[in-house]
């Protein structure tokens, strides 16, 4: 008798072990999918390779844009980005997949999903705040920068996959008076950099030979600077969360007044500037964007320096 209930005693343990495993293992499984499901890629038939810009009402009026190589945003009328409003430096989306992925981290952000999670894709942990991001202007006075605010209206021009163009409108106060600018920007397939041509207006007119600054935010210096003034470029090298992080902005040479490096201990203060002025018509063409090592297309900063060197105008 002792040892049937010996027996069944052994067959019962058994059993609620084998229950309790089966229950972990299912519990574990059930996690696991959840977090598939949370950051599930692109279906494949879903895949899209395209120049694409969309506005993103659903974040603070965000304009975003991206190509095969990279993705980027900017701060809409609604952003609540910073206090101040002067709020128009340009975001960089890092992106290591060719496929379109703003709709979808767009959506996973509406799902709680954070863009600032690498998932597999990409993410965003690039800190633009009031700064200038990568390629963000201000109007040059008296040795100072006098940036906008967020844009004001924007406008998709052509909507191409193979290179999308679009607008956006800014207006702002400073010393000289009240200016307006319009940027038209392009960014084609395989490039690393989109391009970039601003109308300036000075108190309603064509704002001839305006000094413009272009900045590139060295994030409190913790990037490393480089410039060509034969070239027509500034960049800027840094390691963000593990992988390094080239940016960097192009003019034809011609236009470029001086380069100048301004650390500052004010947060989001310190860049390297690329100091030109517009044209005749009040015009001002340049390019900007970075190459992320992650995505392996730009592995070094010699490797970044030699694109910048070698960039054409499309």
């Amino acid at each position: 008798m002792k040892a049937s209930k010996l027996i069944l005693l052994g067959i019962t343990t058994l059993l609620t072990t084998s229950c309790t495993q089966q229950v972990v293992v299912k519990s574990s499984q059930k996690n696991q999918q959840t977090a598939i499901t949370g950051s599930e890629l692109v279906a494949k038939e879903k895949q899209k390779v395209k120049a694409y810009a969309k506005f993103v009402p659903i974040r603070e009026d965000d304009f975003a844009w991206e190509n095969d190589l990279v993705a980027f945003r900017m701060y809409g009328p609604s952003s609540l980005a910073t206090p101040t409003k002067a709020a128009s430096g340009i975001d960089c989306w890092l992106k290591r997949v060719d496929y379109s992925v703003i709709d979808k981290w767009y959506d996973n952000y509406q799902n709680n999903i954070s863009y600032h999670t690498d998932w597999g894709e990409g993410h965003d942990p690039y800190h633009t705040g009031t700064s200038r991001g990568t390629g963000g202007t201000a109007v040059w006075i008296d040795n100072q920068p006098y940036p906008s605010g967020t844009f004001s209206a924007s406008r998709i021009i052509d909507d191409n996959p193979k290179k999308v163009i679009f607008e956006l409108d800014y207006v702002w106060k400073t010393k000289l008076g009240e200016v307006s600018e319009t940027k038209q920007i392009s960014l084609a397939l395989n490039s690393q950099l989109f391009e970039v041509t601003s109308s300036f207006l000075l108190n309603g007119q064509p704002a001839k030979n305006l000094s413009i600054a272009i900045g590139v935010a060295t994030h409190d210096e913790a990037a490393k600077v480089s410039k060509s003034q034969n070239a027509g470029w500034i960049a800027a090298w840094e390691n963000i969360k593990g992988y390094h992080l080239g940016t960097g902005v192009v003019v034809n040479p011609k236009y470029i007044d001086s380069i100048i490096h301004l650390p500052s201990t004010k947060k989001d203060q310190s860049h390297i500037w690329l100091i030109s002025h517009t044209d005749e018509k009040g015009k001002l063409h340049y390019a900007a964007g970075y190459g992320w090592e992650r995505a392996e297309k730009i592995t070094s900063e010699s490797q970044w320096q030699k694109y910048l060197n070698n960039y054409s105008f499309k």
